[in-house]
């Protein structure tokens, strides 16, 4: 039996095999990861593999609505969930659970006509916005996934709810050479737990290739989101899992090391004088600038900004904005940015540091302004600034920061700054930048090595 409008195109539909999912059958792609035929495309997570099969995308989100008992309609004040409170169970009820047990894949069925046209742009290139609101969504299903409560009463949903803390990283891999016409996977599993939070990792693949890969941070909270809830600790069940939650620990440390601000060090000042002799002369007296440097561009007429109105269709159970939605305008916006920059359609390369401060109600207004703020040879970063106006009060406040890097096909221009915050802004463009060039340096050493 087959799904009308899941229909695969002829080069995949041999990697693809049908499993049951309740009455229905969905395409699910249960055997994509116990062979790589590319050595460079090599799984890091053989050995986390359960076999589980979420369905599609789409069944990912009606499985996540059952869960926490939401019903269909709007309400302005939302369903009260305060009668869970009293199912929040103790840490120390909460059963130990593995890798494994998280780990889930889904599909995202583009190789479906009716399903293609959500996932791609004028150009038939996929969307990598909407593939970042669909990965939150998967996040989200992951610890859905791996919280188990043995004491809840059949019937009751589950009193927890889980939003997206940070976003360390979406690194892409190769990424302008995906076919729009051939489904795509996630694949995932917790990667480390702390009391109430949990790192996920997740990789996007196709035709058995990783196309990406995402840790991010997702945390637990109670019925009413009104405070941290516990959740199931992490146990390690094999060698593989172990050197996996090892290495998360250490980012878990890094995490809490890092400077809350830019503070400019030694050699960063240096810059900032070399930048500023470039820009305003050797004469500090004169309050003017210089010509502008050939094939260079100011900071301070490199960026775009839009304001979006989100609707009741974007919000969660607690009539808040899903973060998924936030992530795929704000790409959108620094693709558009760094497009109009280059005049050209330039290549997501990564995605960093995705910081998530406070929670958007469904009344705001978003404003979001890209900017670029550092180049070198083809490369650029897109700093985009998410600001929050309350519908009601009209205070701003900004909630999101994003930093993106884009590769286009010829060097582009040298973006300058001209005050001292852009010049800020140029040296954590810069050193982001350095950390993409690490984060590359190091997967085509891993590659080399396998």
């Amino acid at each position: 039996m087959i799904v009308q409008g899941l229909l695969p195109s002829m080069r995949s539909v041999r990697q693809i095999t049908l499993c049951p999912l309740q009455r229905n059958w969905v395409f699910c792609l249960r055997t994509i990861h116990r062979s790589a035929i590319m050595w460079q495309d090599k799984c890091e997570f053989e050995e986390f593999q359960s076999g589980h099969c979420s369905g599609t995308i789409e069944d990912v989100a009606k499985k996540i609505q059952r869960n926490i008992g939401v019903k269909p309609g709007y309400h302005t004040i939302p369903v009260c969930r305060s009668g869970l409170l009293k199912f929040q169970p103790k840490r120390e009820d909460l059963p130990c659970r593995c890798i494994k047990d998280s780990f889930t894949t889904a599909v995202v069925p583009i190789s479906s006509l009716s399903k293609r046209e959500r996932y791609i742009n004028h150009l038939a290139r996929v969307r990598v916005g909407r593939l970042m609101e669909d990965l939150d969504l998967f996040a989200v299903w992951i610890c859905h996934r791996y919280v188990k409560v043995p004491k809840l009463p059949r019937g009751v949903p589950l009193p927890y709810v889980f939003v997206t803390l940070l976003v360390d990283k979406v690194d892409f891999y190769n990424f302008n050479t995906v076919d729009a016409d051939v489904d795509i996977e996630f694949c995932g599993h917790v990667s480390w737990v702390g009391r109430s939070s949990m790192e996920i990792t997740i990789y996007m693949r196709q035709q058995q290739r990783n196309i990406t890969k995402t840790i991010l941070m997702m945390v637990a909270r109670n019925a009413t989101n009104t405070g941290s809830a516990p959740v199931n600790k992490l146990q390690p069940c094999n060698e593989a899992e172990q050197l996996c939650f090892d290495k998360a620990v250490k980012r878990q440390e890094r995490r809490g090391r890092k400077a809350p601000i830019l503070r400019p060090s030694h050699n960063d000042e240096k810059l900032m004088f070399d930048i500023f002799r470039r820009t305003n002369g050797t004469d500090i007296v004169r309050d003017e600038r210089i010509e502008l440097p050939e094939n260079s561009a100011w900071m301070s007429q490199s960026f775009q900004t839009t304001l979006i109105h989100p609707f009741p269709d974007n919000r969660n159970s607690q009539n808040n904005i899903f973060g998924g939605y936030v992530m795929r305008n704000a790409v959108e916006i620094s693709f558009m940015t760094a497009s109009i920059y280059t005049q050209s359609r330039p290549f997501i390369e990564c995605i960093m540091d995705i910081a998530f401060l406070s929670p958007i109600k469904v009344h705001s207004f978003l404003k979001m302004t890209a900017h670029v703020v550092y180049t070198f040879e083809q490369f650029m970063q897109i700093l985009t600034v998410v600001q929050v106006m309350d519908a009601n009060t009209f205070e701003e406040v900004t909630t999101n920061t994003f930093n993106i890097t884009f590769r286009a096909e010829q060097n582009v221009k040298e973006v300058l700054p001209s005050s001292y915050q852009e010049t800020l802004w140029y040296i954590n463009g810069r050193n982001k930048f350095q950390d993409f060039q690490q984060l590359k340096a190091k997967r085509n050493t891993k590659s080399l090595k396998v």
